[in-house]
């Protein structure tokens, strides 16, 4: 996020690979960062993400991906883990050279994807992820699952479940245009 307050826009794998060395106070290998880089070509889904992604589907609701990492990359894993014919777009950052949360990424995907800001909901597990798409107008959808309590220094979610199927079903149910 340094890098986009600054003005300044790296993919994931330089930015991944530089907070790598940091951490270790750059004990790491090369060898190592590229292991560890390699790994997330062969992460799995998480459990959630297939029923949550079933039960919109079976609600005629559109979904898009809006990764920081490259599109592509987003792709493979939808590819390997049989999730490609719920996801109607992929998006990455890396096409407004950008990393979430500032609103031009979040503009970004509505105009790709046609969608007014109060016809769209983002869905994350980064409280900040919800937080810079709130600001943009978008209705926000929270999974506690990766940070367990969502910072209150950010902008509330509209809705917050355990996981992505529980906030699915939170979003469907609130009014149209809420």
């Amino acid at each position: 996020m340094a890098l986009t307050l600054a003005g300044d826009y790296e993919p994931f794998p330089k930015v991944a690979a530089a907070a790598l060395r940091t951490l270790t106070r750059g004990a790491v290998s090369k060898d190592a960062v590229e292991h560890v880089l390699a790994g997330f070509a062969e992460l799995p889904a998480h459990p959630d993400v297939e029923p949550a992604l079933r039960l919109l589907a079976e609600h005629d609701v559109r979904v898009a991906c809006l990764s920081n990492g490259a599109a592509r990359n987003t792709q493979d894993f939808l590819q390997r883990t049989g999730l490609t014919t719920y996801v109607e777009q992929i998006l990455s950052v890396a096409d407004v050279r950008s990393w979430k949360p500032p609103a031009q990424v979040y503009h970004y995907a509505l105009q790709k994807t046609g969608c007014e800001p109060e016809q769209a909901a983002l869905v994350a597990v980064h409280a900040f992820d919800c937080h810079g798409a709130r600001r943009a107008g978008l209705t926000t959808g929270w999974a506690s699952r990766h940070e367990g309590q969502y910072a209150g220094i950010f902008a509330p979610a509209d809705v917050v479940g355990s996981d992505l199927a529980e906030v699915a079903q939170r979003l469907m149910a609130l009014p149209a245009g809420a």
